[in-house]
């Protein structure tokens, strides 16, 4: 693939990435608060980590040095810190004092589809990081495979609460979440994209 080609996909990959999430966004605010879930909360928040990355990324793809590059990562991994900051205590204190989300079918529809497009996503940035020998369209797209099995991890969650009444399901998917965040802000923050 040529270079201003490949450059190209990798641009529009990560601006359909941005259409999606903020589209994401809204729907999940509408489900997260009409179900009371923290699975839905955590995921809208990997979404606007999402959204963050992909911009990190458009920037980087616009404007190609070292020193750019570097910083993406760490903007990235940034990110990643709060979102796992947040989930952890919205998570406990669900479970603390035993709230119990509604079922909720838009939010079960939305995660669905974004596991879906988010590992078609994944897999274009892939390629295409790779075409470009480009390590953050990369390691973004790791982020968005990733995110395609968050949204794998919460519609579990919302599945099990909906079908068992196993309220406590959702505030574990959104422990997921906080895993994988902690994991990637590690992984990025010490400097191995």
């Amino acid at each position: 693939m040529h270079a201003l080609a490949a450059r190209r996909r990798g641009l529009a990959l990560e601006w359909a990435t941005l259409v999606w999430n903020v589209a994401g966004i809204v729907v999940l605010a509408i489900a997260a608060r009409s179900a009371r879930s923290v699975a839905l909360v955590g995921f809208g928040l990997d979404s606007l980590v999402e959204i963050f990355a992909s911009m990190v990324v458009v920037w980087e793809l616009t404007g190609v040095d070292p020193d750019r590059r570097h910083r993406a990562l760490r903007f990235i991994g940034a990110a990643f810190v709060a979102l796992a900051l947040y989930l952890t205590i919205q998570a406990t204190v669900v479970l603390a004092v035993g709230a119990h989300p509604h079922t909720s079918p838009l939010g079960m529809g939305w995660t669905g589809a974004t596991f879906v497009v988010m590992a078609l996503l994944a897999l274009g940035k892939s390629r295409t990081g790779h075409a470009l020998a480009n390590p953050v369209l990369v390691t973004e797209g790791k982020v968005t495979l990733v995110d395609a099995a968050l949204a794998g991890a919460t519609l579990l969650g919302l599945a099990a609460n909906a079908a068992f009444h196993w309220w406590w399901a959702d505030p574990v998917a959104g422990f997921v979440i906080v895993l994988y965040g902690a994991r990637e802000a590690r992984h990025l923050l010490g400097g191995n994209p």
